[in-house]
């Protein structure tokens, strides 16, 4: 059931636009979202109850917020654009469990605002509507710093999200898809059309929920030559796994020791990235790392 009080419709949207002159700004990625319905599914997709807290991420005008604020027993939003603190205080005015950051997520000390804010037995999920140029970045912060939240449920461009959640021999697989699965269990829950944002992106939206696991599904040496090893293979994708390992390790680890270590992995190196799972690239991996 929508209710038009909501912000999340055409007409409340451009009542507070108009209200304080706001204009988008492209190089920000702001599209808000007009369907409290999606809104609905978002938050149902996130498991959000009033037992747990959430962290937003640009929660522009509020809509987003607002739904998380009725939901959830507290939310930190971190917005970027100083421009929005002043309507943000004005749109979740009526809701005392809503604090507005106005910090760039990318430099935010995140584990520090939430130890701050959520007590340590408390659920945490992140829950946002990402702005589409900057996905990867914010995500791979999030997951590399280890936060203790339960899990993450973004919006964002349905190609990266099926890039996420996509498994080995499909054309959206690759190095991203494993530094995500690797931290978390990815499922996209929902695709969403551009028609329920203002302005319309060029692109349509899907719901990726990330579940953080207890500890990651391989285990492997050293956690950064690991990711370095998978961006390796991947870096041309049409050529054999043998060949791109040839290019990385130029100089410092010859082709008959490159073959050797293939050949006691077990790994045929004609064979593709795209068709190693993620069990095989720690096993690669941790084997040229034991070799130095």
């Amino acid at each position: 059931m929508t209710n038009n009080k909501y912000i999340a419709t055409p007409t409340r949207t451009k009542e507070i636009l108009n209200k304080y002159k706001f204009t988008f700004k492209k190089s920000l990625g702001q599209n808000f979202l007009i369907d409290s319905n999606v809104l609905e599914n978002i938050i149902a997709h996130a498991g959000i109850d009033k037992q747990a807290g959430a962290i937003e991420i640009g929660p522009g005008i509020g809509a987003l917020t607002e739904q998380l604020a009725i939901h959830a027993d507290k939310v930190v939003a971190f917005e970027i654009d100083q421009r929005l603190i002043p309507v943000l205080q004005d749109t979740l005015g009526d809701y005392d469990n809503v604090q507005i950051v106005n910090e760039d997520i990318l430099e935010a000390d995140v584990a520090e605002t939430i130890a701050a804010n959520f007590p340590k037995t408390q659920p945490v999920h992140v829950v946002a509507n990402l702005p589409y140029y900057i996905t990867t970045p914010i995500l791979l912060k999030l997951l590399h710093e280890d936060l203790p939240v339960t899990s993450l449920t973004v919006m964002i461009q349905k190609e990266v999200a099926e890039r996420m959640a996509a498994g080995p021999n499909n054309k959206s697989y690759g190095s991203l898809t494993i530094a995500v699965q690797y931290y978390t269990e990815a499922a996209v829950v929902m695709d969403v059309p551009k028609q329920v944002f203002m302005p319309q992106p060029n692109v349509d939206s899907s719901i990726l929920r990330l579940v953080k696991r207890d500890k990651p599904p391989v285990e492997v040496d050293n956690e950064k030559y690991f990711f370095a090893l998978i961006k390796a293979s991947f870096a041309q994708r049409r050529k054999t796994l043998r060949n791109n390992l040839t290019s990385y390790f130029k100089g410092t680890i010859d082709k008959d020791a490159i073959n050797q270590t293939l050949e006691s992995v077990g790994i045929d190196g004609t064979r593709r990235g795209e068709s190693l799972d993620m069990q095989e690239f720690a096993t690669l991996a941790n084997a040229f790392y034991r070799l130095g």
